[in-house]
């Protein structure tokens, strides 16, 4: 431990004991630095001639045959973004400085990041939200996550971090999880990630759909308009339907019940005509804001809070199509940060930067060769016109003798001679000053890890924080080696001590770790944003949601019947669990057929249930497995359930009729029901969490 030294804005420096211990490129040269890519001063742009850097990502890019390295499990949703604030005065992109109404063609491919592409979908992970618009000057892709900052600031650094997040390579496990040593070694040597980690330990890691997360383009962008004038810009998706979560226990389970819980409910939703939507929001600043910012508008371990600069919405995007193929569409489509158009330019952000120069590697290895714009899901809707030719797969070639620019043929006609650069219509960089020396180097401006770490933690409810902390002590009882767990302890007392003290004592250590010595000592009177919480931003609508009615023999066929009224009139979806999936017979006579037969069908994968049977039936279920876990989850879960006097029987063998609490509704009188799903707006009853059962 002596060795290591973690103030120095992240890197983690350690003196090598010998020529064996220097580290070389795979051609055997020495490497000075494998923490900062070649820059032209501190905040300058990275630089292509890093031979360096070039060779590592190079490889990274090409470990994987043939899914992908990262986002590998992914589901992908066609769409249309429609502008409805158009702001000409920013940017001269069409798609977004056009009329108002303005259409465009969308390709929404979300993802978890860790995991292969056979891996559950609840997994504790990040989620990929890349949108591809087919603009009618080429095809943008706005490349983001569900959470708006990431573990690293320079790009050098993401083959480490993800070979320390991926199962180990002697072993090949664990698989889609971050609850080993590798993973938190890296982290608590890397203090730059800790911001991530309050997000990654947060319930934004475990969402209840793609439906409801937000999304998000991480890096700061340039806007620029028909003048020339440029403005830096932040991308934000906000779900209209909410967004929601789940616990964690809960996470474990319907990765058991239904491993593609994600993708189903998306097909299910947009199959149904229950089309998701999300505004498109922008955060727009000048030079001088970012000067007096107090951290550094390049650094993507940071974010602007929307107080104080608030989120202009400009257009809505809507999925309503799902694909016809998923291998064609889903596993085909590239996205690649380096495609914008003219009006949206990068910064000299260095992870964006190393970006840029990766994707387009990671294409070539998995679609085959240079040619992947040719696959109809990757090819842009405006006519494409320039001189490239041949390669692997090419479905079409330029026409006509000149295969270069400039030629003199065709002379006047345009047709024979090819396209040609057009200054007035084509892509411009932002005249940006660039100056300084080559060096490695990390800015003074990013050294920072923990402010805004603490300011995300103080922002959430008392139910998220715990969520949090218990989040980091599973994953930190998963760690074997005890200096590890008290490295990350010491990075929280940074954070904050009461979660540092919760981790501890959970853990069982039994004293507090020494705080790891700051970079840069944290600003701890930051004000909480309250846009950075899930519960503080509730739909307080249960539209989109789906309800789960277990029923069995004898159910009153009026409550059943409310109950799914109720339901559907807020826009939320209903099915039928019962003991057969043949369905039972109601009080009335009538057979009700069956969604899904109670093993099957646990109540963790619906958003609130309701148990409706005969006092017979209670009886006869009321030591059934299957049917006690459907009632005990529930109330472990903090669902709002509905229910029916004549069930006491199977409640009191799930050990909750005693505890029922403000979150279960009596529905025996059908015009309850609508209280109840009044109620389920609310998602969850928190106030159970802090019930101790006996």
């Amino acid at each position: 431990m002596k060795d290591l030294d973690l103030s120095k804005g992240g890197a983690n420096h350690q003196k090598p004991k010998g020529d064996d211990d220097v580290m070389t490129t795979a051609q055997g040269a020495p490497v000075a630095d494998d923490q900062n890519w070649l820059k032209a001063g501190p905040r300058g742009p990275s630089l292509l001639e890093d031979h360096i850097a070039r060779e590592k990502i190079f490889h990274f890019d090409h470990e994987r045959i043939p899914e992908r390295v990262v986002h590998a499990r992914g589901y992908g949703v066609h769409g249309t973004f429609e502008l409805t604030d158009p702001i000409p005065e920013l940017t001269c992109a069409s798609a977004l400085a056009g009329e108002k109404g303005k259409k465009t063609p969308v390709f929404v491919r979300f993802s978890t990041v860790a995991g292969n592409k056979g891996s559950p979908d609840l997994a504790r992970d990040v989620r990929g939200f890349a949108v591809k618009f087919y603009t009618d000057e080429g095809n943008w892709d706005l490349v983001g996550n569900n959470i708006p900052v990431f573990f690293i600031q320079d790009a050098i650094k993401f083959p480490d971090l993800i070979h320390a997040a991926k199962p180990a390579p002697d072993r090949g496990f664990p698989q889609a999880q971050t609850a080993h040593d590798n993973f938190w070694d890296f982290i608590s040597l890397s203090p730059e990630a800790m911001h991530m980690v309050m997000w990654i330990m947060s319930d934004r890691a475990i969402p209840r759909s793609f439906r409801f997360m937000e999304g998000f383009g991480v890096h700061t962008f340039r806007f620029v308009n028909a003048e020339g004038k440029a403005t830096f810009v932040k991308f934000h998706w906000k779900p209209k339907q909410g967004m929601q979560s789940v616990i964690w226990n809960e996470a474990l389970k319907i990765n058991g019940a239904d491993p593609d819980f994600h993708r189903r409910d998306m097909w299910a939703a947009i199959d149904a005509g229950d089309y998701p939507q999300w505004e498109l929001g922008v955060q727009v600043f000048d030079e001088e804001f970012a000067e007096n910012f107090e951290f550094d508008v390049l650094d993507a371990t940071k974010i602007i809070p929307e107080e104080q600069v608030p989120v202009r919405i400009i257009g809505t995007m809507t999925l309503d199509a799902n694909v016809e193929n998923f291998f064609a569409e889903t596993e085909q489509v590239a996205f690649c940060t380096q495609n914008i158009v003219p009006g949206i330019d990068f910064t000299e952000d260095p992870l964006l930067q190393g970006r840029n120069f990766s994707y387009l590697d990671t294409q070539l290895k998995r679609l085959g060769g240079p040619n992947f714009t040719h696959i109809p899901i990757n090819s842009p809707k405006c006519p494409v016109r320039h001189f490239q030719q041949d390669g692997h797969m090419a479905m079409q070639n330029p026409k006509g003798r000149a295969n270069y620019e400039p030629n003199s043929w065709g002379e006047g006609t345009g047709e024979d001679r090819g396209p040609r650069g057009c200054p007035m219509r084509g892509f411009t960089s932002a005249s940006v000053a660039v100056e300084g020396a080559k060096i490695r180097e990390r800015s003074e401006t990013f050294a920072d890890h923990y402010s805004q770490a603490r300011q995300f933690y103080i922002s959430q409810t008392p139910v998220e924080q715990t969520h949090m902390a218990n989040a980091l002590t599973f994953e930190l009882s998963k760690v074997g080696r005890m200096d590890i767990r008290k490295r990350v302890i010491g990075h929280l007392r940074n954070i904050d001590e009461g979660l540092a003290g919760k981790v501890c004592e959970a853990i069982g250590l039994p004293e507090m770790p020494e705080a790891i010595k700051p970079a840069r000592e944290p600003i701890t009177d930051l004000p909480e944003s309250p846009a950075l919480s899930i519960l503080k931003n509730s739909p307080n609508s249960f539209k989109g949601r789906k309800l789960g009615i277990y029923i069995a023999e004898g159910a009153d066929a009026k409550v059943v019947s409310a109950l799914k009224e109720a339901a559907t009139a807020t826009g939320a979806m209903v099915e039928i669990v019962a003991p057969h999936v043949a369905g039972a017979k109601l009080s009335d006579g009538t057979m009700l057929e069956a969604n899904e037969k109670i093993d099957g069908a646990p109540s963790v994968v619906y958003d609130a249930v309701a148990v409706v049977m005969s006092e017979q039936s209670a009886r006869r279920y009321d030591a059934d497995k299957p049917s006690i876990d459907f009632v005990n989850d529930a109330f472990a879960h903090a669902k709002f359930v509905a229910y029916v006097p004549e069930v006491k029987p199977l409640f009191e063998s799930a050990g909750v009729w005693k505890w029922m609490d403000d979150g279960f509704v009596d529905v025996s009188d059908g015009s309850a029901a609508r209280t109840f799903i009044e109620k389920c707006g609310n998602l969850r009853f928190w106030g159970r969490e802090a019930v101790k059962q006996d």
